[in-house]
């Protein structure tokens, strides 16, 4: 049974980084696609960024777009999200999430969730 397991999150001010991580276990993830998700205070769940199998390609939400970096290291089942220049409405609750195959920018259908770790941006 697969499991993951975000940290890194917390409060930073405007302008601030953090890095988030989302470690994997209970199976091996290396054929599953993964993607962060956020979910902002009051507003619905929306994609953030998202990587294939091997890191080969990436892709962003034009909000993050420039801002935000996601990577993975199959070896140690372990994903990122490298958070620069962070704003206040980037904050939200931060999901990882894991789909076999490709999974695109949608906002619901994973094989795997992950429990999510808040980020809080102050202005």
């Amino acid at each position: 049974q697969g499991r993951l397991v975000e940290s890194g999150g917390g409060l930073v001010q405007a302008g601030g980084s953090l890095r988030l991580s989302c470690a994997a276990s209970g199976r091996t993830f290396t054929d599953y696609s993964m993607n962060w998700l956020r979910q902002p205070p009051g507003k619905d769940r929306e994609f953030v960024a998202g990587i294939n199998w091997i890191g080969s390609i990436t892709y962003y939400a034009d909000s993050v777009k420039d801002r935000f970096t996601i990577s993975r290291d199959n070896g140690k089942n372990t994903l990122y999200l490298q958070m620069d220049n962070l704003k206040p409405e980037d904050t939200a609750v931060y999901f990882c999430a894991a789909r076999i195959g490709r999974a695109g920018r949608n906002t619901y259908d994973y094989d795997y969730w992950g429990q999510g770790t808040q980020v809080t941006v102050s202005s």
